[in-house]
This record gives C-alpha cells, structure tokens and sequence, in this order.
C-alpha cells in the first residue's frame, strides 16, 4: 500500500470517486509538475449535504457547518488531482488552496471555514500540506452551495 493511501486509511479518510463536472470543464488538468483542480464542491455521494448561504441565524448553515463542507470539497479535489496523476504519492507539496464561502451578508468567519479544508491537507500530507491560501466571501455559489475548494499541489 502506499504511504499516502496508509496515511488516509490511519485518518478514516476515503477518497470518494471524481465528482462529474457541472458544466463545460475537467475536473482537473496537469501542467509542468503542477495539477490545478477545478472548483470542487463538497459532493457526498453524488448530491450536496447542504444548501445556501453561511452565517449565523434561521435558514443560514452554520460555519462549523461549512468547515466540515470545506473539507469533503478538499477530499474531492484530491481525487480529482489522483485521477489525473495516478498517485497521491507523487505530491510534493500543497502549494495553494483558494475556499469560496457563500456568505451571509454579514458573515465574516470564511478563514475559519476554510480551515476545514487546510487541516485536512496538513492531516494527509503533514509538512507538504502547508500551503498558500485565499478564503473568499461570495454571493453565490454553483448549485447554491455553501463552498467551493480548487488546490494546486506540486509532484513528481
């Protein structure tokens, strides 16, 4: 088994199957030594676990909500990425990830729900997931989610 496959089996984590892609575009695409995903949305089984803005309040998804969203939409963005590399081995660094929070206008925590999907990287690839990032407060996502996660990682 491979180290990374190991270490996602020590975490409980499995990666789910590329999500297809909602309109005219791959799910990911190489470059150099470069996998660029495209937006990921935190699809579970096919169907979003929730809809709508984030904040706090009636009808809003709570942020600890969406951290956990902002995971799975990492999760996916992985196995886009080892759909088009093979290997998660081949990782050699997280080097960006950008978080899209659809947000209540006066919510203001994005950092925080994108930690979702930054500590899941560093979980996974300890050093080599500390990464660059962007967290970005948003009107609308596609499909009305609640966020979206696209990474670069490096690999060889």
């Amino acid at each position: 088994m491979a180290a990374i496959d190991e270490r996602l089996a020590e975490l409980g984590i499995e990666l789910p199957d590329v999500a297809a892609p909602v309109a005219a575009y791959v799910p990911a695409v190489v470059s150099g030594s470069y996998v660029y995903t495209s937006g990921q949305l935190p699809f579970v089984s096919g169907q979003l676990p929730a809809t709508g803005k984030v904040g706090d309040g009636h009808g809003l998804v709570p942020a600890a909500d969406a951290q956990a969203y902002a995971r799975q939409a990492a999760l996916n963005a992985l196995a886009a990425a080892r759909a088009v590399i093979g290997s998660l081995d081949r990782v050699t660094r997280v080097v960006k990830v950008t978080g899209f929070v659809a947000s209540a206008l006066d919510f203001t925590g994005q950092p925080g729900v994108i930690n979702g999907a930054s500590n899941v990287l560093g979980e996974i690839f300890g050093e080599h997931g500390a990464h660059a990032r962007s967290a970005v407060g948003v009107a609308v996502l596609p499909l009305d989610s609640p966020v979206e996660v696209e990474l670069i990682l490096e690999f060889a």
